[in-house]
């Protein structure tokens, strides 16, 4: 009997999923969205960027998992980003921790967090990723609230 090499079999579908975009999933035009009634959205907690993953994350990702595959399997189309909190005082302490500015502390926990994440082998939409820390997401946190504030709603 051939032993079982986990290490080469879960590197070699890994490597397949990302070659082929299988977790990614397209933006639809208006009618094909509209025609197709099963589409799900599966999102988990954003993890802070403040160090790597523990078994906290493990069970809350794999429950979002088995929600996804199990959906999929039943015909849906399930759209499955990932963001980090990024920004606040968890991602202030890690950088102070390191030695580093807060940005490529950052930064770099994110990459060695998405890192763990795709070695899980975890069903999620890569192109779909947000951080909270960076100007491309907060400049709308930033606008909206001055809407707000300019009507006096804030």
């Amino acid at each position: 009997m051939e032993r079982y090499d986990a290490q080469a079999i879960e590197a070699k579908w890994q490597r397949v999923w990302a070659e082929e975009h299988a977790f990614e999933v397209p933006n639809p035009d208006p009618d094909e969205l509209a025609a197709h009634d099963a589409k799900t959205y599966v999102l988990e907690m954003l993890p802070y960027p403040s160090g790597e993953l523990h078994m906290g994350h493990v069970r809350n990702y794999m429950l979002g998992e088995i929600v996804a595959h199990f959906r999929r399997r039943h015909g849906y189309a399930v759209m499955r980003p990932m963001g980090f909190d990024s920004f606040g005082l968890p991602a202030e302490n890690a950088a102070i921790k390191d030695g580093l500015p807060p940005r490529e502390s950052t930064e770099r926990n994110i990459a060695a967090i998405r890192e763990q994440m795709e070695r899980m082998g975890w069903a999620i939409d890569w192109s779909r990723v947000l951080a909270v820390h960076r100007p491309e997401y907060y400049r709308w946190t930033q606008w909206f609230f001055l809407l707000l504030f300019k009507r006096g709603l804030a």
